[in-house]
C-alpha cells in the first residue's frame, strides 16, 4: 500500500507563532503495545500522558502531526462548563449523576491550568476569566440566570450592566453579560505540543504521517494498520478523532455534524488599542446563537472567529463575514491589517455533549465537544485513561451507542438551513 501525500500544518496565526515541534516520525515498524489511540489532539495526548502514567505502553497514531486538527486550530479559550446550565443538566441525568457532572465540568478549566503548571507547559497561558455577553434582553436574562446558578455553586461570578461590559470589552454592541473567573486563554498549538512532550517524556511513541486505514479485532486484540504497512498490536484501542474522524469505525463519522470554526487575527494592536479592547485580558463569546469569539493573544493582536461556510474555505473572501462583524463590534479597529485567516472543524452532537462510545470490546470512542474542546478534552481523557485501566470509579458522562444522524448526507443542507434559522432567531432577540 503506497504512502499519502503528507498533511503539513495549515496556515494559521498559531503555526506561524508555536514553537518547534517534537519530532514524531511516521510509523516504520510493527509495534505491541498496552493502549492504541487514533488522533494527537487533546483527547488522544492527554488521555495517553495519563495512561503512561499509569503505567501502560501506548502508541498515537496520527495522520497529520499532533495538533494538526482542531487542537491546533481553535481560539484558544478555556472554557468550563457545557451548553447546558446546572439545573438543565440535574433535569437532564437526575440528582446523583447530575450533580456528579456538573461538579466535573465545572472545574474543567482547572484541569488544563493544572496540568500547564504541574508539567511546565510553554503556551501563554492566562486565567483572567471568560465574558459572555449579551444582545438582547431576553439573552440578558438567561445569563442573569446562569450566573446564578454558578454563584450558588461558590463561583465568584460577576454580573454586568451595559456600560460596565462596554468598558470591559470595548464595544458598546452589547447589554450587560456576565463574567466567569475560571476561564482563560492559551496558545492551542503550543499546548497540543507541549502535551506530546510530556507524553513522550513519559515513555509513549507518537507517529506523525501515519494515518490508520484498517482496525480490526483478532484473537482478543486489535491491529491497527498505517498507510505505509506498518501495524501496530494493542489490547486497547481509543479513536479520538473528533471534526476529522473518517471512515476508519462503520457509522461513526455520521454521528456528528462536522462544522467548519473559522478564525481571522489581526496586527499586533497598538498600545492604545489593546488598552481599549479587552484590556483586563479576558476571553469572550457571546450568546448568540450563531457565537462570535475573540480575545487578544500575547502579542495583542485581536482574534475574533465564527461559523462560517460549510467548504473548506479557498479564497480570503470566505472571511469577509467576520471581517464585517469585527468593525461592527469594534469600529476604532478600521484602517488595521488583518494578519492571519484560518479555519479548523468543530465537532457538533445532536445531544450538544460530548459522546463516549464503546461499540466493541477493547475499543473506546471519544467525540463531540461542540466548542468546548480544550477544557473538556482534558478532563474527560484523565476520566477515560482511569476507565481504561480500571483506576476510575466511573465515567461523567453515559456510554451510549453508535446513533447515525439520520440522512447525514445532507449535513451541508442542515447546517445551512440551521445557520439561516438561527441568524433570524438571533435577529429577533
Amino acid at each position: 500500500m503506497s504512502a499519502s501525500e503528507p498533511l503539513r500544518m495549515p496556515p494559521s496565526l498559531w503555526a506561524a507563532t508555536a514553537m518547534p515541534a517534537e519530532h514524531t516520525p511516521a510509523l516504520a515498524e510493527d509495534r505491541e503495545v498496552d493502549v492504541a489511540i487514533v488522533g494527537a489532539g487533546y483527547t488522544g495526548l492527554v488521555s495517553a500522558l495519563r495512561l503512561a502514567q499509569s503505567g501502560a505502553s501506548v502508541c498515537v497514531l496520527d495522520a497529520g502531526e499532533p495538533g494538526w486538527g482542531a487542537s491546533g486550530r481553535n481560539g484558544g479559550q478555556v472554557i468550563p462548563g457545557l451548553k447546558f446550565d446546572p439545573e438543565q443538566l440535574l433535569a437532564k441525568f437526575g440528582p446523583v449523576q447530575g450533580e456528579a457532572l456538573i461538579d466535573a465540568v465545572g472545574g474543567a478549566a482547572d484541569e488544563v491550568f493544572e496540568l500547564i503548571k504541574e508539567h511546565g507547559i510553554r503556551c501563554d497561558a492566562t486565567r483572567k476569566g471568560w465574558i459572555q455577553p449579551a444582545f438582547s434582553g431576553a439573552a440578558m436574562h438567561t445569563l442573569e440566570q446562569r450566573a446564578e446558578q454558578w454563584r450558588q455553586r461558590g463561583v465568584a461570578v460577576e454580573l454586568l450592566d451595559k456600560a460596565a461590559v462596554s468598558q470591559r470589552i470595548g464595544s458598546s454592541q452589547y447589554l450587560g453579560g456576565w463574567v466567569d473567573p475560571r476561564a482563560g486563554s492559551l496558545h492551542p498549538l503550543n499546548y497540543a505540543r507541549g502535551l506530546a512532550r510530556v507524553a513522550m517524556g513519559l515513555g509513549v511513541s507518537i507517529h506523525g504521517q501515519s494515518r490508520v486505514r484498517k482496525l480490526q479485532r483478532d484473537g482478543g486484540r486489535w491491529t491497527l494498520e498505517t498507510d505505509r504497512g506498518a501495524r501496530v498490536r494493542a489490547s486497547k484501542v481509543l479513536l479520538a478523532t473528533n471534526g476529522y474522524t473518517d471512515d476508519l469505525w462503520p457509522g461513526l463519522r455520521q454521528t456528528v455534524i462536522a462544522a467548519n470554526s473559522f478564525i481571522i487575527a489581526t496586527r499586533p494592536l497598538p498600545a492604545e488599542l489593546r488598552q481599549s479592547i479587552l484590556p483586563g485580558g479576558e476571553v469572550c463569546s457571546d450568546a448568540r446563537r450563531l457565537l462570535l469569539y475573540f480575545k487578544q493573544d500575547a502579542q495583542g493582536r485581536l482574534l475574533l472567529g465564527g461559523r462560517g461556510p460549510f467548504s473548506e474555505p479557498r479564497r480570503d473572501a470566505d472571511w469577509n463575514h467576520l471581517e464585517r462583524s469585527l468593525l461592527n463590534l469594534f469600529p476604532q479597529l478600521a484602517g488595521v491589517p488583518i494578519e492571519y485567516r484560518w479555519s479548523g472543524r468543530v465537532a457538533l452532537t445532536p445531544s450538544f455533549l460530548p459522546q463516549l462510545h464503546e461499540p466493541a470490546p477493547g475499543l473506546s470512542i471519544l467525540l463531540g465537544y461542540n466548542g468546548r474542546g480544550i477544557a473538556l478534552s482534558t478532563l474527560l481523557g484523565r476520566h477515560l485513561a482511569a476507565r481504561l485501566t480500571g483506576a476510575g470509579q466511573g465515567f461523567p458522562f453515559p456510554v451510549t451507542p453508535l446513533r447515525p444522524i439520520p440522512l447525514h448526507g445532507l449535513q451541508r443542507l442542515y447546517l445551512g438551513a440551521g445557520i439561516a434559522w438561527y441568524r433570524l432567531l438571533d435577529a429577533l432577540g
